[in-house]
């Protein structure tokens, strides 16, 4: 399915009923009098949050949305029916945003079922019988329906996970998803294999952690180099930073600065974000360069860095660990006994 983050839509609410110009008329009853009944209300156009839904990829093919109006009112003093709401799916962590130069936010979605009525419906019209009087016994007077609301809207996706995965391009992040969960994402050797987010479920000691995969950071992305840092946004809402560090890079506490000031220049909070270092393709980069890359790492970043393997398991039970730690959650399966050795 095609990843889609930003979407522009156009909305309508539904138009009230007119009401009803309409007289009593029974038989041995003479000068019944108006009995023309009100119009219905016009339809809301409402937003909900749905589970399930990771792109918005469905507003790229349906651009505008218009509720329906509400029925005209009746004879006998019979209220018109009121236009059904229109209701909107739309993923969990969806915001609207207002069409103006400050985008300004009009509602985030953040909880499955959560609701929000954007735009509402145009009231009905009164009929002729709410224009009777007692010098006005036969009023011919109604009133039109209310118009509904207009306006267009941005809709912008920011994923929500635990956990987020940060790096320069190749520096192993889909092989770290690929490995702790049963995501399928695409890896290959060279830069910007990844090229939209990418969502997976990792399951560990009796905890489901969801973790999101962004395409690589370059030096300048704030500014729009590589493929910029529009979908950083995808990572604001995250609880927790993974932050990979190619082992065999020539300079890893380089690439790790390099990131450090794309996330500050983006800002939103990304860099105060609690984060864990590690140091990937731990099994490709030989003994002495591993524990030099680890001493600078931690001179640096003031944190010991954890050596990981996504080909070779390497690190990754010790690194879910740390994470089930630094979010707070506790474990509700124990860990795997040792298996019996003589020695």
């Amino acid at each position: 399915m095609m990843f889609l983050d930003q979407a522009k839509i156009h909305l309508r609410s539904g138009w009230g009923g007119d009401g009803c110009v309409s007289f009593r008329r029974e038989k041995f009853l003479e000068f019944g009098g108006p009995d023309g009944g009100d119009g219905g209300k016009g339809g809301d156009i409402v937003f909900e949050a749905v589970a399930g839904l990771n792109t918005l990829i469905d507003f790229r093919y349906r651009q505008h949305f218009r509720a329906a109006r509400g029925v005209h009112g009746m004879g006998a003093n019979r209220t018109g029916a009121g236009g059904e709401d229109l209701v909107i799916p739309v993923p969990v962590g969806t915001q609207i945003l207002a069409d103006d130069e400050a985008r300004t936010l009009l509602a985030d979605l953040v909880a499955p079922g959560q609701r929000v009525v954007l735009l509402r419906g145009g009231d009905g019209g009164k009929g002729n019988a709410h224009f009777k009087t007692s010098t006005n016994r036969a009023p011919r007077q109604f009133q039109k329906g209310f118009p509904g609301q207009e306006m267009s809207v941005w809709l912008r996706l920011k994923l929500l996970a635990d956990v987020g995965l940060v790096g320069l391009p190749n520096a192993g992040k889909s092989s770290l998803l690929n490995a702790i969960t049963r995501a399928n994402a695409k890896v290959g050797g060279y830069a910007f294999t990844t090229l939209k987010p990418q969502l997976g479920v990792a399951a560990h000691r009796g905890r489901e952690l969801v973790v999101a995969d962004i395409p690589g950071l370059i030096a300048g992305a704030a500014e729009g180099a590589g493929i910029g840092d529009r979908f950083l946004g995808h990572i604001e809402r995250c609880r927790l930073l993974l932050h990979l560090v190619d082992a065999t890079s020539p300079h890893p506490t380089q690439d790790w600065r390099t990131v450090r000031r794309e996330l500050e220049a983006y800002g939103a909070g990304l860099a105060g974000k609690p984060e864990i270092l590690l140091l990937s393709k731990a099994d490709a980069a030989d003994s002495r360069r591993l524990a030099q890359a680890r001493r600078n790492l931690a001179r640096a970043a003031g944190s010991e860095p954890l050596p990981i393997s996504s080909a070779t398991g390497q690190g990754l039970e010790a690194m879910l660990d740390r994470v089930l730690d630094m979010l707070g959650l506790q474990a509700t399966e124990p860990a795997p006994a040792a298996a019996w050795s003589p020695l």
